[in-house]
């Protein structure tokens, strides 16, 4: 295999068959992720939210989906996506896109991880805060949306960061269920010809142009989160002066 990886002629036969192979691989990738992170927040964010609700029905409905997600493979996920959801349209006779299963996929699971993410930027604002809306008539999606969750941004956005960075690598996953995704595309033209070395080394490099910056991004707000003061101190800070 790393004899083969020098063979220009191989190399040559990569080249010609990258618009056709690579190119839509790499955009379908791109737009599951697009897609997937935007299904994966919106999750995040009811979930999250319910997490911490008062009403106690709520956080065990986000605790059931959390663990449920977050403590069964991914690859089972999709197989039971890819398995399960067209026969409830078999009547019909309408056919889920790969495309579709791919956004539920990683959508689903990574939504999980959200969920806990901002579970736990929520209950780093001081309590005084809701306490205080609620004194001045606010409801409590009322407070979320107009004080809890600004706050709370500044908090998880390095590890919201870092789930984007996940999501775009468990897309490969998707080559399972033939999902045309930049992976399922490097296997298919690396079975078809036998050389696997330039198939996956092009690949990676496909996919390190994506994750890349992501980690990059990452690091920064890491770096600025820390700079920055958080609720709580600022809560503390508050009570000082005051006293």
């Amino acid at each position: 295999m790393i004899k083969g990886l020098f063979d220009v002629n191989r190399w040559n036969a990569l080249f010609q068959a990258f618009p056709d192979y690579y190119i839509p691989g790499f955009l379908m990738t791109l737009k599951i992720s697009l897609a997937g992170l935007a299904l994966a927040l919106v999750l995040g964010v009811i979930f999250g939210i319910l997490s911490t609700a008062k009403f106690k029905l709520f956080p065990i409905l986000s605790r059931i989906y959390v663990e449920l997600i977050q403590n069964t493979p991914l690859a089972l996920q999709v197989m039971c996506y890819y398995s399960i959801l067209p026969m409830l349209f078999s009547s019909s006779g309408y056919r889920i896109p790969k495309f579709v299963l791919g956004v539920i996929g990683v959508g689903i699971y990574h939504g999980a991880y959200i969920s806990e993410v901002i579970r736990t930027g929520i209950e780093a604002i001081p309590k005084g805060q809701s306490e205080a809306a609620s004194s001045q008539g606010f409801s409590y999606l009322e407070t979320m949306y107009h004080i809890i969750l600004p706050q709370t941004v500044k908090i998880i956005l390095p590890p919201l960061a870092n789930q984007a960075l996940g999501l775009v690598k468990n897309t490969s996953i998707l080559a399972m269920v033939a999902g045309m995704d930049l992976m399922y595309f490097t296997d298919s033209w690396g079975s078809d010809r036998g050389y696997f070395a330039q198939a996956y080394f092009t690949s990676a490099f496909l996919y390190f142009i994506i994750c890349f910056p992501l980690a990059r991004l990452a690091r920064y707000l890491e770096i600025r989160s820390m700079r920055l003061p958080t609720a709580k101190k600022l809560d503390i800070s508050a009570n000082e002066e005051a006293v």
